[in-house]
């Protein structure tokens, strides 16, 4: 059986009033066989298909471009007549039957008629869809390969409430939206059809005839596959039947996402982390990654993976940011099952896998969620509220219960389908106020007149009560960059809910302060001090992120003052403030190695520059600092509560700092002491609360570091001097331009 040719056939002339074959009126009317002929059918199950008048079976079917067409019961073929145009109709004997085409060039196909069979969808997927509770809408959405009635194909199913007509286009129709269109499922909005032989491979889109007659090509909004950009058709893949051999870490995850444990994360651009250049730059595949990136990050010590967006997006610029296909992992890097193979690999390495997620936004591309029945369906109507102004895209419509449903089901998708560890929900700050980046007078108040955005609240705690209700052992974790009350609290609390936030506002102020020239640094002495005032008001995650190292910011070397060596003792020793100040630790790609330039997405990082003697010392120090942060209780149990926190001293004249990390009870305490000039302090004094011997376990001086190796190599040891308010101190070699932690030895 071959396919139906492009639209080549001859089409002989037929008169202007469609006349149904007099037998059967009843059956098919001349309006019903003009709206099949113009694709404007509401109810295409009503008039298709076979139905029985009398004690005789009628079949109905449009077949563009088809010269003849027969019904094959059996052994037997019977004639279909032409009616009128693409419309054949007439009498068929009772039995099983497939339709035989034939075309203009003399080609045949031959099928099941896709409007011989019942629903797919059962009345519980009808009712939780229709009233927008469907928390595994994936199962009931998008295309699913699967046997119906004994027959292979696949199933279609659409949210579409105000279309006219939907369609199922693509190669094996000739992108003919006449050919397949869908029935409406009861008051859901929703849409289906199954497709006999269409399965795995096949490229498919819907075809919206909207609520005002205009036609538009959408992807699937679940469609679990895509083309590759700037191709933009939707591809049917099968995601059932995948072997998980992660049993172990899924056992083990719940206690690797606690407050008390270390959590580091390498945050990754997939496409720009490695790329090969001997296959003209492309970058890696799932496959690769799955050995490459995975041994790297599990070499260098950190605990989690966090993937910049992977949903499908169209423009590699937004690097993933403005989404299209929110279900579907995006084909760059290989196809869904690859996806899984990568996640697999860094589980059993002993590594969690975050992905960032984007439900804050959507772009304006024509084949996605805009306007994607012809109405504002996703988004919101008023621009006011709709349309984001900084990045030129749509905001989702949070208040709609099947909008919030759509988003809540994506994040336990992920979980479910492909095992990942938690979310990182990106722009929460501009989710959670309706005037976020506008002008007066050009936002829309809530209810009460205020600017809290209470649908998006709403469905932020929705998501988190649901995910964590499913999966209790994963972290979600909120980009939310104002003082907004509660991100990391219950929602039982009055809390949004995630497990941990950012802590933006001690990145901007840390970073501000590195920035400057050491002799200034004495008059931004509270910057680097600040952040404990609030350490622990939330959960905290210091983040060094991607959006530190682009749009002209430069590299996190190039921020650092000085020339040469200094700018990497600088980097060095803000690193060793970050690891030993309370919070869990992000570091982006590149930044573990001092890369020189700032990221560019479209490039892979300067791993040449990373041999470098001083890059390379820099790279030593975070694999030293992950280990020590993951081997040393006092520098992570207490990480988000006060009593593992204490300050010593802070001298504003010397930019000095020096702090306390406690554990539980009977866990080493740790003395953090940084220089930030490039002075340096012999028999520099520190209090300490202990007598005995503190081990010097990291110099960021070191010369393994690339630094000038001067320190504390043989420790110091505790004697009965005041000071700092502690009855005993320490006499430290404070080397310029360096963080020094020592650990208190046991007895």
């Amino acid at each position: 059986m071959t396919k139906p040719p492009p639209s080549a056939a001859t089409k002989a002339s037929f008169p202007a009033n469609a006349k149904p074959v007099s037998e059967a009126t009843q059956l098919l009317s001349g309006e019903d066989i003009v709206a099949l002929n113009e694709g404007r059918h509401a109810a295409p199950f009503d008039v298709l298909g076979s139905r029985t008048l009398g004690k005789v079976r009628w079949v109905t079917t449009l077949q563009p471009d088809a010269v003849e067409v027969q019904a094959r019961v059996g052994k037997a073929l019977v004639p279909l007549p032409r009616v009128e145009r693409d419309v054949f109709f007439g009498p068929v004997p009772e039995g099983d039957y497939t339709l035989v085409m034939t075309y203009a060039n003399g080609s045949t196909h031959e099928t099941a008629d896709p409007y011989s069979f019942p629903p797919v969808l059962g009345e519980l997927d009808q009712y939780l869809l229709g009233e927008g509770t469907h928390k595994e809408l994936w199962r009931a959405l998008g295309a699913h390969p699967c046997v119906h009635e004994g027959v292979d194909g696949t199933h279609f199913a659409v949210w579409a409430p105000n279309a006219r007509r939907v369609s199922v286009v693509g190669e094996f129709n000739i992108w003919n939206g006449r050919r397949h269109p869908m029935r409406r499922i009861g008051v859901t909005g929703c849409w289906e059809v199954f497709l006999p032989n269409i399965g795995e491979g096949d490229l498919y889109k819907y075809e919206v005839l909207g609520a005002e007659g205009q036609i538009g090509l959408k992807a699937d909004p679940v469609g679990f596959g895509s083309q590759h950009p700037p191709e933009q058709a939707s591809v049917v893949r099968d995601i059932t039947g995948y072997g998980w051999k992660d049993e172990q870490w899924m056992s083990e995850r719940a206690a690797k996402r606690e407050r008390t444990q270390p959590i580091s994360i390498y945050e990754v651009h997939l496409g720009s982390w490695r790329r090969r250049w001997d296959d003209y730059g492309r970058p890696l595949s799932y496959k690769e990654l799955a050995v490459d990136l995975v041994n790297y990050v599990k070499g260098m010590g950190f605990t989690h993976i966090e993937l910049l967006p992977i949903s499908e997006y169209p423009f590699d610029g937004s690097w993933g940011y403005q989404p299209v296909g929110l279900y579907a992992p995006t084909i760059r890097f290989g196809p869904p099952h690859e996806f899984r193979d990568f996640v697999e690999a860094a589980h059993i390495a002993g590594l969690g896998v975050l992905l960032d997620w984007v439900p804050g936004h959507f772009p304006t591309d024509a084949h996605g969620l805009a306007q994607f029945d012809g109405t504002a369906l996703y988004e919101h109507q008023d621009p006011r509220e709709g349309f984001h102004q900084d990045w030129n895209t749509l905001i989702y419509n949070y208040g709609r219960r099947e909008v919030k449903n759509y988003l809540v089901s994506n994040a336990l998708y992920w979980m479910e389908e492909y095992h990942l560890d938690g979310l990182r929900v990106d722009a929460v700050a501009s989710m959670l106020y309706r005037d976020y980046s506008r002008s007066e007078g050009d936002w829309v108040p809530n209810k009460d007149g205020g600017r809290e955005n209470y649908e998006a609240i709403g469905f932020l705690q929705e998501m988190n009560i649901a995910v964590y209700g499913a999966h209790p052992d994963i972290m979600t974790v909120a980009e939310e960059s104002t003082s907004f009350p509660g991100v990391s609290q219950p929602v039982h609390g009055g809390g949004l809910g995630f497990g941990y936030k950012w802590n933006m506002g001690w990145m901007n102020d840390t970073l501000d302060y590195m920035q400057r020239d050491p002799i200034y640094r004495q008059h931004h002495h509270d910057q680097m001090t600040f952040g404990i005032q609030y350490a622990f008001s939330e959960n905290f995650i210091l983040p060094i992120s991607h959006d530190e190292v682009v749009h002209g910011k430069g590299s996190m070397l190039a921020k650092m003052p000085g020339e040469g060596p200094e700018k990497f003792a600088n980097l060095r020793a803000y690193y060793g403030f970050m690891w030993g100040h309370p919070g869990k630790k992000l570091l982006f790609m590149g930044c573990e190695f001092a890369q020189p330039e700032e990221w560019k997405h479209n490039a892979e990082l300067n791993w040449a520059a990373a041999e470098g003697p001083a890059h390379k010392g820099v790279q030593n120090l975070i694999r030293d600092l992950n280990r020590l942060y993951r081997d040393t209780p006092a520098l992570h149990v207490n990480d988000c509560v006060p009593e593992g926190f204490r300050w010593v001293g802070s001298d504003p004249s010397q930019s000095t700092y020096s702090f306390l990390r406690f554990g539980a009870e009977g866990d080493a305490t740790v003395l953090v002491v940084c220089n930030f000039t490039p002075v340096m302090r012999q028999a520099f004094r520190v209090g300490v609360p202990q007598s005995g011997h503190w081990d010097e376990v990291l110099n960021t001086d070191a010369e393994i570091y690339s630094g000038g190796n001067r320190g504390n190599l043989g420790g110091a040891t505790a004697s009965d001097v005041p000071c700092d308010g502690f009855e005993m101190s320490v006499e430290l070699v404070l080397p310029p331009l360096s963080t020094v932690i020592l650990k208190l030895r046991k007895q």
